[in-house]
């Protein structure tokens, strides 16, 4: 049953020690993720690909897929016109599989958290799917995004449940708002990011869109 087999490379990586073995992790997942995840109903990078749609005009414009994965939204956002697409992930593996996919313009191994190789302001917006969540992504990844983002641009993610009420990123990201680093344009109600799988199928987790100043 496919849902099995998901199940068992997310408990993986959500208990990954480090980013290292989060990296060996994913590099071993890579050839069958986009089945896997695909049999559980991984809702991110529709709803994703929907907000990048409803607030991102310039269709030329370029876009970050942070935590790019195996290229599923960049897939589909190169299916809705865009067309300058970069990609990074901690996993070659992954990389690899997006490579395939023909259509980022660039694609690179950065980890988030740390600094990025890109100048101030090189992007009309960054998507990241799956990344705010348990062995993941810190929240302080967010200084990063937000200095690669343009004024005017803006912040697309998912955040886990766990991850935003206790893993700190409600509180990491309420001071950049009341300062007017970036403002919230929407968010969505909790939705269930993989309903179909036995072990993550209730979990929940809020898709935001934030315009940074």
């Amino acid at each position: 049953m496919p849902s099995i087999n998901t199940d068992r490379w997310l408990e993986r990586v959500f208990n990954a020690p480090g980013t290292g073995e989060l990296a060996d992790t994913y590099d071993a997942w890579a050839a069958s993720y986009d089945a896997d995840m695909l049999a559980v109903g991984y809702l991110h990078p529709a709803v994703a690909a929907g907000f990048v749609g409803r607030y991102i005009r310039a269709l030329d414009g370029p876009i970050l897929d942070a935590g790019a994965g195996t290229g599923i939204v960049g897939q589909i956002l190169s299916v809705m016109g865009y067309r300058n697409l970069v990609g990074i992930d901690i996993s070659d593996g992954m990389l690899a599989r997006a490579r395939e996919r023909g259509v980022y313009a660039d694609l690179r191994n950065q980890v988030l958290g740390e600094t990025l190789d890109f100048a101030d302001e090189s992007f009309v917006a960054v998507v990241a799917t799956g990344v705010f969540t348990a062995g993941h992504a810190p929240a302080s990844a967010f200084i990063e995004l937000l200095r690669v983002t343009r004024s005017g641009g803006h912040l697309i993610f998912s955040v886990g449940k766990g991850a935003w009420e206790n893993g700190g990123f409600r509180e990491y990201l309420a001071p950049f708002e009341a300062t007017g680093r970036f403002r919230t344009v929407e968010a969505t109600q909790p939705y269930r990011a993989m309903p179909f799988s036995l072990g993550e199928g209730t979990s929940t987790a809020r898709m935001f869109v934030y315009e940074v100043a």
